[in-house]
């Protein structure tokens, strides 16, 4: 997960990648460019107020939980605020985790975002990076939290914790000549042109399951990465990817962007969290914050208005058992 946007990087539209055709039209291209998920390039530090400009005026009424604001540390009680790493907002195929409609950006991602800041009484500071740059960001200091819908994985937990706050998925979408109804496990894309985004669990899932289509006797899948994910719309238009390889969320909102596309189906879940440093007392003041939102009843609202409550978890964990 990158999961997400979400789980994208931050090559431009017209970046010559593997397989698909850079001869495009200028209407073809602006298309893409509407459609692009998260994919931020600048490191420098956003001017959105916490949450987002609508997602805090979306969230209301939250009442700040002693509690939970208790366990941060001093020094933010001090500042009452957070630096923020997360990505680039644009489009609205990042939906209904995070894009931008009328000039203003939204989502799941930024409502929680800006609830969790109001039950610690505190201002999230976003500063944008890229997908692959937000956990070693965390890592270094550069960022105290990480948002980004990273999913919990072995690997992750060895760096950074988790306060987890929804469940994604692993899905697949197909374009509308390919030849597969539905997708159950890796083994039904055996053949297929697969496009996904480097550094992510989809890239994870497809290396560590290279192997088996092999050894069922069946041609194995050949996968192009793309930083942005504006390339891989295009090829699922023009014949240059049979499939893309991405989160749940924002692929049941792609098909109903881009012409032709169909939802294949789901390989596998994960649980996605805020990222900080490994000991940092910023996770438990963040796992108590979303505890909080979910028995007020905040946190159902959210996943009510975005129409995807069956992503709801019964509470927030830290660093709970990976899916893979």
């Amino acid at each position: 997960m990158n999961i997400t946007r979400n789980t994208t990087d931050n090559s431009p539209v017209t970046r010559r990648s593997a397989g698909v055709t850079t001869g495009l039209t200028a209407a073809a291209i602006a298309t893409a460019l509407t459609l692009s998920a998260c994919g931020g390039t600048s490191d420098a530090a956003s001017t959105t107020p916490a949450g987002g400009s609508s997602a805090s005026a979306a969230v209301t009424g939250v009442q700040t939980d002693a509690a939970a604001r208790a366990l941060l540390p001093q020094s933010v009680k001090d500042s009452n605020q957070i630096l923020l790493g997360v990505t680039q907002v644009t489009g609205t195929s990042g939906l209904p985790h995070a894009g931008v409609q009328d000039g203003k950006e939204v989502g799941l991602d930024l409502d929680i975002r800006a609830a969790v800041a109001g039950k610690l009484g505190i201002t999230f500071k976003p500063q944008t990076g890229t997908f692959q740059t937000i956990v070693p960001g965390v890592q270094s200091g550069k960022y105290q939290v990480g948002q980004a819908n990273f999913g919990v994985t072995k690997d992750r937990l060895k760096v950074v914790d988790f306060a987890t706050y929804l469940v994604d998925g692993q899905s697949f979408v197909g374009s509308k000549d390919v030849k597969v109804d539905s997708v159950k496990s890796l083994l039904d894309v055996c053949g297929l042109k697969v496009a996904t985004s480097p550094g992510t669990t989809f890239q994870k899932l497809l290396e560590s399951n290279k192997a088996e289509c092999a050894k069922t006797g069946k041609q194995p899948y050949t996968v192009q990465y793309f930083a942005d994910t504006a390339p891989i719309y295009l090829g699922l238009q023009n014949g240059k990817v049979d499939v893309y390889f991405g989160p749940t969320l924002s692929l049941k909102v792609l098909i109903t962007k881009i012409p032709g596309t169909r939802y294949l189906g789901e390989v596998a879940h994960t649980k996605v969290g805020f990222v900080t440093a490994k000991g940092s007392p910023l996770a438990p003041a963040l796992n108590a914050a979303v505890n909080s939102l979910i028995k007020d009843g905040t946190y159902a609202k959210l996943f009510a208005k975005w129409n995807v409550a069956d992503s709801v978890i019964a509470k927030s964990e830290i660093n709970p058992s990976p899916s893979f």
